[in-house]
């Protein structure tokens, strides 16, 4: 792997309206310790790049409203690094813009785009297959996907169906399916031929450009004609003005679903995509109730497999409660079922109704 030509894209850009009332608009989830761990999920995945590539080869992929979070918890990285997006507008066009911006910089430029808010417990196994994921898109045209190795048949996740027969470790893509009901995700698992999409994507810019030219050739349009201006003075007056006009799409859908050179990399590396309470109370370390206590001095009597977060110093006491999310946040205290917490998400919508974005 040539990593002076390898470079790193962090997409930073979401609300986590799920991980609400901690995640509010003005410092959403990845600008939070949500793990515990003691850094905010954006650290956390700058620094397990680091083992890949220098500071300088990572990039942040953010709304605009957050660069100056982003040069809060990351220090180290430039302006230039930060690509400012002035409207939510999905990541095809964000993976768009940060390939035109990579290859204008670096006509060899080969990239990982990856979220900001992904737990990963097998670190060195999940660098291992990054290296290798990016020596097959150094040399081949190819746009690889790392696939998780898949423990049980959730629903919340999309899957990859490949081809069983590898070269070089990586594997032809059959097809991809968004979050299907329980019985085919049951039946998805148990057939061995199907994983996990993280979101984590590998290619060379000069591949994904081309898959947009091909299959999202409006996307292609308006941003290619910042090649003039990416990485120079006049880039961020170019992307105010034509990065709105792009449609709103995801990549699965404007580019995976459609290429024919989609690939995959199999990886069993204690993925999490952390995008819910419930998902970090799995993850987390638990009580011997399963309870995981984040933040202040708690009191539990007869109360299990509960998530509880509240203000460090404050005293909580509960008694009788199970399987349910508790989080203080000072001005919104949330108490809600762990079964429920898909609602969390439309109940912030009716907030916004009923109060404007005062507690968003």
């Amino acid at each position: 792997m040539d990593s002076t030509h390898t470079y790193v894209a962090i997409m930073a850009g979401g609300v986590g309206s799920r991980f609400w009332p901690a995640s509010r608009v003005s410092r959403p989830k990845q600008f939070l310790n949500i793990s515990g761990s003691g850094k905010s999920l954006i650290r956390e995945t700058f620094e397990r790049f680091l083992s890949l590539v220098p500071a300088s080869n990572i990039f942040i992929v953010t709304n605009g409203i957050y660069k100056a979070l982003v040069k809060e918890h990351l220090p180290e990285i430039s302006d230039n690094q930060i690509l400012c997006e002035p409207s939510r507008n999905n990541t095809g066009p964000c993976v768009a813009y940060t390939a035109f911006k990579l290859h204008a910089l670096d006509p060899d430029a080969n990239f990982i785009i990856a979220p900001s808010d992904s737990l990963i417990k097998k670190e060195a196994v999940f660098l291992d297959a990054i290296r290798e994921a990016l020596r097959y898109a150094a040399s081949h045209n190819a746009l690889l996907t790392l696939g998780i190795q898949p423990t049980r048949p959730d629903t919340g996740y999309g899957y990859i169906h490949f081809d069983t027969n590898a070269t070089e470790g990586v594997h032809k893509v059959r097809q991809f399916t968004e979050k299907p009901p329980l019985e085919k995700a049951k039946e998805f698992v148990a057939s061995g031929e199907y994983l996990w999409n993280a979101g984590i994507f590998i290619w060379r810019a000069a591949s994904i450009l081309e898959a947009f030219k091909t299959y999202q050739p409006e996307i292609y349009e308006i941003l290619s004609g910042g090649n003039a201006f990416y990485n120079g003075p006049e880039e961020q007056r170019f992307i105010d003005e034509h990065y709105p006009k792009t449609p709103s799409v995801s990549v699965d859908y404007a580019i995976m679903e459609h290429a024919t050179n989609i690939y995959t990399l199999p990886a069993d590396i204690g993925w999490s995509d952390l995008g819910t309470w419930a998902s970090l109370h799995a993850e987390s370390e638990k009580d011997n109730r399963q309870n995981v206590v984040q933040g202040g001095n708690m009191i539990l009597e007869d109360t299990e497999n509960c998530l509880l977060r509240t203000p460090e110093g404050k005293l909580v006491v509960i008694k009788g409660l199970k399987d349910f999310i508790v989080v203080d946040e000072s001005d919104v205290l949330l108490i809600y079922p762990k079964s429920s917490e898909q609602e969390i998400k439309a109940i912030t919508q009716q907030i916004e109704k009923e109060s404007g974005d005062q507690f968003l």
